[in-house]
């Protein structure tokens, strides 16, 4: 993309956000009625989850106050879908309303976008795997450099490689970090470690006792001290053997240690990290809830 490309993008997303009241619109002569049930979510959208909280206070502020600004749509396969404003939208429908204050506008796949990665990051912030992934399917699809995202959205390049970055982690620790268990500095701390046994165990533990930003940096200095040795035992475990701890960490959901002494006894180490979570595996062993 030439630097002329990507000043029009910058240009064109801040003008379509830029999209003023109802009575702007309608004084422009831009505004339009459109039934509720032709549009259709923006399939790019990145937010996998709307708070149903912060969902039902826009229903109780349109219910009372109507709509203050039009939702943004492009034509899409004989319906509306979707460019800005799926919150209001959904509201609209909770609420039963026939109709829907909208401004349309030309928009293509990319822009559409990296629209919707703007409009969540500026009025509601994202979960930080949600934006990593925004920027991700950028990067991907439409073949943009960092530095192209960070032009688009207003943002430092850095800002976008770190978000990247966090989707090198375990799903399982982006579950946490989607959940708001974990924040992006916990999980920035995490990435110094290269072992996804270790990061996993570093993250539940962290949320287990609550551990700062701070606390959890100093956990993975101290762990990457003992790197090397840990892979030396890891590379010590039998094939066999490692198969079976994979099985048992993904059905138990932590860490599992098969200990063999004389190559025919050894015993099972299943680790737990809080009162709550050790009832949850009890529960999983036992098949029943554990009421001690």
């Amino acid at each position: 993309m030439s630097a002329a490309g990507k000043r029009r993008l910058g240009r064109g997303l801040e003008a379509l956000l830029g999209v003023g009241t109802v009575e702007d619109a309608e004084r422009e002569g831009t505004l339009r009625e459109l039934p509720v049930n032709d549009i259709r979510p923006n399939r790019y959208q990145p937010r996998r989850a709307i708070d149903p909280t912060a969902l039902k206070e826009l229903q109780e502020s349109m219910a009372a106050n109507g709509l203050l600004q039009p939702v943004v749509v492009r034509p899409s396969g004989g319906h509306w879908e979707l460019v800005a404003g799926e919150r209001r939208w959904r509201a609209a429908k909770e609420l039963g309303w026939k109709h829907l204050a909208a401004v349309v506008r030309e928009v293509d796949e990319r822009t559409l976008l990296t629209l919707a990665l703007v409009e969540n990051l500026q009025r509601s912030s994202l979960s930080p795997i949600d934006e990593a992934e925004g920027y991700q399917r950028l990067a991907s699809q439409f073949e943009l450099s960092q530095g192209d995202i960070a032009q688009a959205i207003g943002r430092d390049r850095s800002t976008v490689a770190n978000a990247i970055r966090l989707l090198r982690l375990p799903r399982s620790v982006q579950q946490l970090i989607d959940s708001g268990a974990l924040s992006a500095g916990h999980a920035r701390a995490l990435l110094s470690l290269e072992d996804e046994r270790a990061i996993g165990r570093l993250a539940r533990e962290a949320v287990a006792h609550g551990w700062s930003v701070r606390e959890t940096e100093r956990r993975t200095r101290g762990g990457g001290k003992n790197r090397a040795r840990a892979a030396k035992a890891r590379r010590a475990v039998p094939p066999e053997v490692r198969r079976i701890e994979d099985a048992l960490r993904k059905r138990l959901g932590t860490d599992v240690a098969v200990v063999l002494r004389g190559g025919k006894q050894g015993h099972l180490a299943i680790r737990f990290y809080s009162h709550d979570d050790l009832a949850r595996l009890l529960e999983l062993l036992l098949g029943r809830r554990w009421d001690g």
